[in-house]
This record gives structure tokens, C-alpha cells and sequence, in this order.
């Protein structure tokens, strides 16, 4: 399951470039919407194959939880990072203008830190839902033990994230001087 994760996050980048690289530098439009459309496409195979082991008998383990995670960090996050990605195509390929960075200080930093927490929190959700999901198919909670395993570490990350974005809340950062 572990060499399946790491296909699907080379994909995910693979074809995130490819799309690009065809939308920017070769001004293939067509070619560029096909790669880009079959980004999201990864996650759906991951999900497929892990199912497809599992269904199959197949022990679940952390690998298999693994995998969920990266489904929800994948529907949290992926979005985010095409939108990173382009911008930075556009602006060497296509004179685009120069990326936007996140703010770093005063109240928009905060806001900012609140809802990359809040995104997080849905990347949690969604692994959970997944997870979830696998324990229905194998149908033996003893089975899928090991799956879950990763939960706890990441339960206490969102925590710890929590704490430090809404800091920026209560403490805002200054601009330095």
C-alpha cells in the first residue's frame, strides 16, 4: 500500500506540472484542461486501490491510514496548492502578475492562520470519514486497528495547530520596523 501512496503523491505532481507546463510555456489548452482534470483523479485511484486491497482481504495497517490522510489533506489542501502552483506558471510563463504571498502580520495574518487551521481541521475530517469508511468494508474493528493508529499524533497536531494560529488572534504579529 506504502509504494501506492507514493505513486499517487508523484502523480499528483506529475500531472500538476505536466497541466501546467502544457497550459503555460506550450499553450496547449485543451491538453493542459485534460492533465489538470485528472489531478483530482489520483485521489480517487488511491481510494480505489486501498479499497480494492482491503475488500481483498488484505491486512489494514497504517499505510492504509496513511493513505486516508493523504485523501484529506488532498481534498483540504489540493486546491490551495494548484492555485499556488499557477500562480507561479503564469508569472514566469505567461508575465502573469507576481504571486500573492500570505500576509505576515496584523489582522490579516491572523485570519489568515484561522482558516489554514480550519482547513486542516476538514483534512482530519475527511481522513476520519475514510477511515470510517475502510472499518465498514473490512467489517472487524480488530482488523483495521493499526489504520488508525496515525489519529492520535495528528489529533494532537490540530491541537497544537489550534493553538498557534489562533494565537495571531490574541497576539497578532507586527510589522517589523
Amino acid at each position: 500500500m506504502l509504494p501506492a501512496i507514493i505513486a499517487c503523491e508523484i502523480g499528483f505532481w506529475v500531472l500538476l506540472l505536466a497541466g501546467l507546463t502544457a497550459r503555460y510555456p506550450l499553450r496547449a489548452k485543451t491538453l493542459s484542461a485534460v492533465l489538470l482534470v485528472c489531478v483530482p483523479l489520483v485521489d480517487v485511484v488511491l481510494l480505489a486501490l486501498s479499497v480494492i486491497d482491503l475488500r481483498g482481504g488484505g491486512q489494514a495497517s497504517t499505510a492504509h491510514g496513511l493513505a486516508a490522510i493523504y485523501i484529506g489533506v488532498s481534498v483540504a489542501f489540493g486546491g490551495q496548492m494548484v492555485r499556488w502552483a499557477d500562480q507561479r506558471f503564469a508569472h514566469r510563463f505567461a508575465g502573469g502578475p507576481a504571486p500573492v504571498r500570505p500576509p505576515r502580520h496584523g489582522r490579516e495574518h491572523a485570519a489568515h492562520e484561522r482558516r489554514q487551521w480550519l482547513r486542516h481541521v476538514v483534512a482530519y475530517v475527511v481522513a476520519v470519514a475514510v477511515m470510517g469508511l475502510f472499518t465498514v468494508l473490512v467489517g472487524d474493528y480488530e482488523r483495521v486497528a493499526p489504520m488508525w493508529g496515525p489519529m492520535g499524533v495528528w489529533g494532537i497536531v490540530v491541537v497544537i495547530d489550534f493553538l498557534i494560529s489562533f494565537s495571531y488572534t490574541v497576539a497578532p504579529r507586527r510589522a517589523r520596523s
